[in-house]
């Protein structure tokens, strides 16, 4: 967006071209259905799919890492029980 303050008056210059800047109807209707959509997802499993992104970003980076704690997890637990 510009803003052209030449003279006494003010003129915008908007991606609208000419054209009103309101939302159509066909806009609203989808916006609308997206919104639906996103609040469908934001239950239980769009909550434990976040968890999962999050882990895995964290792990990923890590994988040897967390490879050899998972090992060594894994020995100290069976060394506890056994």
């Amino acid at each position: 967006m510009r803003h052209n303050n030449a003279g006494s008056g003010s003129t915008w210059s908007t991606s609208s071209f000419g054209d009103s800047a309101d939302t159509s109807p066909g806009e609203l209707k989808a916006m609308g259905e997206h919104l639906g959509l996103c609040r469908a997802n934001s239950g239980g499993i769009f909550r434990l799919r976040c968890a999962a992104e999050t882990l895995h970003g964290f792990v990923a980076p890590r994988f040897v890492t967390s490879l050899v704690l998972a090992l060594l997890l894994l020995v100290l637990g069976s060394a506890l029980l056994g």
